[in-house]
């Protein structure tokens, strides 16, 4: 049997003008399948098919900031505003019954908190990479994590966008060696590249990373966002989490079982690092619909 195939759209969504890849039909539910950073939503091109086989309408949009989706006014693409935006996408997508999301880095805090800020739109949620805020905020104060996340404090400082943009974004390729290691993704980081190139769209990315560590930059029509993010979600969450992650080291997964609701599972993914949707793509798809449509 042939998969479904993958279209891109293109819409106005919460203000913005989205695009968006889209498998299945309209009126099922919606799975909204968001990316991080540095991402596209083509690393979800393995899951979004078999999430329409399943009866889904399986949305992945480019975030806000990411090319070819309009950069929001002010230039920050706000954590808060993911939320806002997964909102919206099911106000006008999810065809009036509650849906699932999935969410790989920055797309899983989008997760967690719309799953927070409207429980009722949500069923089920999956997230990948980047654990719960709870066990997140402990791991900050650790210093194999900090280490680790070297790259964010670069990312405060005024020269970051000349930095991040030299030598074709150079620094973006050694992310992916570091965090993924062994994994090499050529189209996917050409990919990648394409959509932070212009100095709008990085600078929105890296403001994703500014607004976390100054929350006056998030955008104060989205306080109850941001707040969102911060809170428990109620929803069974399926977490799955690369063995050999250079972003977020360590066997987090221990961590994340004791503070999921009931009915979840964690995950951990062998043969995989941070970009484990494209490391082990059938696994993680077979993970993740079954999780959804059980």
């Amino acid at each position: 049997m042939e998969m479904t195939a993958i279209t891109e759209q293109q819409g106005t969504i919460n203000g913005l003008s989205f695009t968006w890849l889209e498998a299945g039909g309209a009126g099922a539910p919606l799975a909204l399948c968001q990316h991080g950073f540095p991402d596209t939503p083509w690393g979800w091109r393995w899951l979004l098919p078999e999430l329409a086989d399943a009866g889904f309408h399986a949305v992945a949009p480019y975030a806000r900031g990411y090319a070819p989706t309009e950069v929001p006014a002010g230039g920050i693409s706000a954590i808060s505003g993911w939320v806002a935006d997964a909102t919206a996408f099911h106000e006008e997508l999810g065809g009036g019954v509650p849906g699932v999301i999935v969410g790989h880095d920055w797309g899983a805090l989008m997760a967690y908190g719309a799953a927070s800020h409207a429980p009722e739109r949500w069923l089920k949620v999956v997230t990948a990479s980047v654990p719960p805020t709870s066990v997140m905020a402990g791991r900050l104060l650790d210093y194999e994590q900090v280490r680790a996340f070297w790259y964010q404090y670069v990312f405060l400082q005024p020269t970051a966008e000349a930095i991040v943009a030299h030598n074709d974004l150079e620094f973006i390729a050694r992310l992916w060696e570091e965090w993924s290691p062994g994994f090499h993704g050529a189209d996917d980081l050409a990919r990648v590249k394409d959509t932070l190139r212009d100095p709008g769209n990085l600078t929105a990315a890296l403001g994703t990373y500014r607004s976390m560590f100054d929350l006056s930059l998030q955008p104060a029509e989205y306080a109850a966002e941001t707040m969102a993010v911060l809170t428990p979600h109620p929803q069974p969450t399926l977490y799955l989490h690369g063995v050999s992650d250079g972003c977020v080291p360590g066997e987090v997964w221990n961590d994340v079982a004791d503070v999921l609701p009931e009915g979840s599972r964690v995950e951990p993914i062998d043969g995989a690092g941070h970009f484990l949707q494209y490391e082990q793509p059938q696994l993680v798809a077979d993970l993740i619909v079954g999780f959804l449509s059980g």
